[in-house]
């Protein structure tokens, strides 16, 4: 007497196959993910979302003195030795 219960069922073949076609999809996109934060990619590509701009030491003296930071007296003083005079 043979018993059947004892073998997959043809489900369970499915279910193998899914099971691995799963696994090896986390590990893909586990190996891609971790490429692309170590390499720090953006959305975007490598390209910076705003341009480096920089600002001359005057246009930064500038700017704090109509923000109001400095006082008039201080503004001279710090322009002229950017401008390498002495200050008064």
């Amino acid at each position: 007497m043979m018993f059947w219960s004892d073998h997959m069922s043809g489900w369970g073949y499915a279910g193998m196959v899914i099971g691995m076609v799963l696994f090896w999809a986390l590990i893909i996109i586990g190996i891609v993910a971790l490429i692309r934060s170590s390499t720090g990619a953006t959305q975007a590509g490598s390209i910076p979302q705003f341009p480096p701009y920089t600002e001359s030491p005057e246009q930064v003296l500038a700017a704090r003195y109509a923000r109001g930071e400095i006082d008039d007296t201080e503004y001279r003083q710090r322009l002229a030795v950017l401008r390498g005079a002495t200050p008064r």
